[in-house]
């Protein structure tokens, strides 16, 4: 048997089972199917130890796509010390009279493409880091359903041309004028008061996810980033949390604007010859990040200035990381007064405030030492 460097072995996950192909390191090799084997967890150690025993000399890549399967594969072949990549489905090249598509196909596609070098491997939480990630998108999932509730609320009052007179909506005040509505008809009745006690619940769901987020969100390894960016205007608790649980550790990138590629926020562009065309932004990669940042680029429509609460937030943080703050401050409030006195639309404005706020985020990150955590040490629940 000869012996090779590397051994590229591509999988095509799936809840039930996995596809499994494999290609050699060496000029000219083919690369061969290996069969369908179990999504447990002692089939994928089994399958290691297989290619481990018949490739002795080899190193072993392995390689799948992201997808609703999760991470554990990647994290169960790491702890066993191999090379593990979770590729992005929507940046694998295709060919165009590619048609036929089956899991075998896939394996051994992805297979190939990882000895092409042509295959872009994603950042891979870790476990708790994921955690937080899904208590963040839980408590926006429960912000979504609350504003739909009230949605659905409004439009029966207008369809029904009932209009409060107050000035505050959703006040207490606001809620106890609802309890009181009497509509014509028992069954419109029992849809308002169905409404009612579905915003009551939701609000109380919105109330528990925002505590206990605040509880677990000091305990995260991320934390000391939480609480220096909060330096920023516009970044509190919830959008920092929120932020670094979904773009996970912002030092990966080398310069700022290889991470507002990544969070889509710099323009597209068309340009061929002497032609240049500029459009709307990408909008790839983080959806929710991008919006969170979007959502606190609207507060440098107001002069520069230290309120009390920011204040508050920056005690107990470096010189250094205060005054990266007080710059970024006084750089996006005169520039958002620039773009709106040059006639820009307002959401044009806001994207372009957000852009420059993520690389001001990634500059106090930086200022941040957090401890590297062990792949061999990660404690995570993995079906057997």
């Amino acid at each position: 048997m000869n012996k090779h460097n590397i051994l590229f072995i591509g999988l095509d996950t799936h809840k039930e089972f996995v596809e499994v192909a494999y290609i050699e390191d060496q000029r000219g090799a083919q690369a061969v199917h290996f069969g369908r084997v179990s999504s447990a967890k002692a089939s994928i150690i089994k399958l290691a130890r297989q290619f481990q025993s018949k490739y002795p000399e080899a190193t072993l890549h392995f390689v799948y796509e992201a997808g609703p399967c999760g991470y554990w594969i990647y994290r169960l072949l790491t702890s066993l010390g191999h090379c593990c990549y979770v590729i992005a489905p929507s940046l694998i090249p295709k060919k165009p009279g590619e048609k036929v598509k089956t899991d075998k196909r896939d394996a051994l596609k992805l297979a190939k493409l990882l000895k092409s070098e042509d295959l872009t491997a994603i950042y891979v939480p870790e476990p708790e880091d994921e955690a937080i990630r899904d208590l963040s998108r839980a408590r926006e999932t429960a912000m979504k359903g609350l504003k739909d509730a009230k949605y659905q609320l409004k439009a029966l009052q207008l369809r029904n041309n009932i209009n409060y007179r107050g000035t505050a909506n959703w006040s207490l005040k606001h809620l106890r004028w609802l309890t009181e509505l009497i509509l014509p008809h028992p069954s419109q009745q029992i849809v308002l008061q169905e409404y009612l006690q579905t915003i009551s619940e939701r609000i109380a769901r919105l109330k528990r996810l925002d505590n206990e987020l605040e509880h677990h969100v000091k305990k995260w390894r991320y934390y000391p980033v939480i609480k220096a960016i909060q330096a920023l205007r516009g970044v509190r608790l919830l959008v920092a949390a929120g932020v670094i649980a979904e773009l996970g550790d912002l030092t990966r990138f080398d310069h700022p604007r290889k991470l507002m590629s990544y969070v889509g926020l710099v323009p597209s562009e068309h340009s061929s010859g002497g032609k240049r065309h500029v459009g709307a932004i990408t909008k790839c990669g983080n959806g929710r990040a991008r919006r969170l940042l979007v959502e606190g680029a609207h507060s440098y429509r107001y002069p520069a200035k230290i309120s009390t609460e920011m204040q508050i937030r920056q005690e107990g943080l470096p010189k250094e990381i205060i005054d990266i703050a007080w710059q970024a401050q006084l750089r996006l409030c005169r520039r958002y007064q620039k773009l709106t006195y040059k006639g820009k639309h307002n959401n044009v404005v806001v994207t372009a405030i957000a852009r420059e706020i993520i690389a001001y985020i990634w500059a106090i990150s930086r200022e941040v030492v957090l401890t590297n955590v062990n792949p061999k040490l990660r404690l995570s629940r993995v079906p057997a």
